[in-house]
């Protein structure tokens, strides 16, 4: 007889609605019955009862780079990339984040940690995937300025590198004007004055012939390994449609309104930091994720440096139905991302589920990937019920 889960007694948010005092039935690895908890328990099985806390998909992370800082948590104190991944992975299944793409930076920065043969390490950590938790996957950031392209190239005989996006950090270009940029290299990465300034010289160099060609390369990249491509720190029209004209399909950070409303005309999924909605702006006074929302040009938050933000960002009152901003940190990003198969309580869909305390914080007592329980806090609690074939 198949072994069931069932959590029962929840506020069961599918993709188009909340189930009041619903049940969610798991076999195996899939989702196989969605209703009220009117009935007897499916039985085989575990039985969860979630006491009117919130039952949600887990969450799914296009772009989270907390595994740097796990990785090197002070200049020049390194660990090792198995250990790295290992935390990173529990701090974000904690989170309810069960799909993460890592957002590896493919740059040379030595003053910070960031280099490609360290961005490659912490790939083959994540292809290997020992001793996690959660689905962990590898999101290739390329900075234009360095050799990224051909690392990434090179590492995708041995990783399976599942989103590829395009960066260019200079003074004047995306979030930065000089001042900015020689802050935020010196202030929050601990680069000496002197390495910032030659960045900002270094990468102001490029021209747009070169840059085109480096642009060409990173895209015909992410075509190979048939991953997205993404753009980043967009601040204009022409900016999102050089990106789209290079096939890209996502754009991370739009910096103006303008910009996410192009990207939006075009067909490209926007992304935006879980951060930016929770502590109400933007750090670097750019688009604020709650306007891009009252606009309609948000599809997706992702985690950026915080799984933390995620996790709260749909219990953020943003005047939309808690479905619709549930989806914007599962199902959308599942879409964009080329995973049909979860971030949605539907029949058929991957069990990964999370059952969540949203007061006072938003907290997770029950997580599960693929069917299987991966965290267990809080008072949510779980018996074993006689054996009783579904459907009866």
């Amino acid at each position: 007889m198949t072994e069931f889960t069932e959590i029962r007694n929840g506020r069961v948010v599918t993709p188009s609605g909340v189930v009041e005092n619903g049940r969610v039935v798991v076999a195996g690895e899939r989702i196989v019955r969605i209703d009220r908890a009117d009935g007897v328990a499916a039985g085989g099985g575990t039985v969860i009862d979630a006491d009117g806390r919130v039952v949600m998909p887990g969450l799914i992370d296009l772009h989270g780079d907390d595994i740097e800082g796990q990785f090197a948590p002070r200049s020049g104190a390194e660990t090792d990339p198995t250990t790295a991944l290992a935390t990173t992975d529990r701090m974000n299944v904690l989170h309810g984040v069960t799909t993460k793409f890592h957002a590896l930076a493919f740059e040379e920065a030595p003053d910070d940690g960031r280099c490609l043969e360290n961005a490659a390490r912490l790939a083959r950590a994540v292809e290997r995937g020992a001793d996690t938790l959660g689905d962990n996957r590898v999101h290739a950031r390329c900075e234009l300025a360095d050799a990224s392209a051909a690392a990434v190239e090179e590492l995708t005989a041995e990783v399976d590198v599942d989103l590829v996006s395009v960066m260019h950090h200079t003074p004047g270009d995306g979030q930065y004007d000089a001042e900015s940029f020689e802050r935020h290299y010196v202030e929050d990465r601990n680069w000496p004055v002197d390495a910032a300034e030659a960045a900002a010289e270094e990468r102001g160099g490029m021209d747009d012939a070169s840059r085109n060609r480096r642009i060409d390369r990173v895209a015909e990249l992410a075509r190979r390994v048939d991953a997205p491509l993404a753009s980043h720190d967009d601040e204009c029209r022409a900016d999102v449609e050089t990106m789209a004209d290079h096939g890209a399909a996502i754009s991370e950070y739009p910096i103006t309104l303008d910009a996410a409303r192009r990207a939006k005309a075009l067909g490209l999924a926007t992304v935006m930091g879980a951060p930016n909605l929770v502590r109400g702006g933007s750090l670097w006074d750019n688009l604020s994720a709650a306007e891009a929302i009252e606009a309609g040009v948000l599809d997706v938050l992702c985690s950026d440096y915080h799984p933390a933000s995620l996790l709260a960002a749909p219990f953020v009152d943003t005047g939309e139905p808690l479905s619709t901003r549930v989806n914007r940190v599962t199902r959308n990003p599942a879409d964009v991302a080329g995973l049909p198969d979860r971030g949605r309580i539907e029949v058929g869909a991957r069990a990964d589920l999370v059952v969540v305390d949203p007061s006072p914080t938003p907290t997770v007592e029950r997580a599960l990937v693929a069917g299987a329980e991966a965290i267990r806090t809080g008072d949510a609690t779980a018996t074993r019920s006689a054996p009783r074939p579904v459907g009866r």
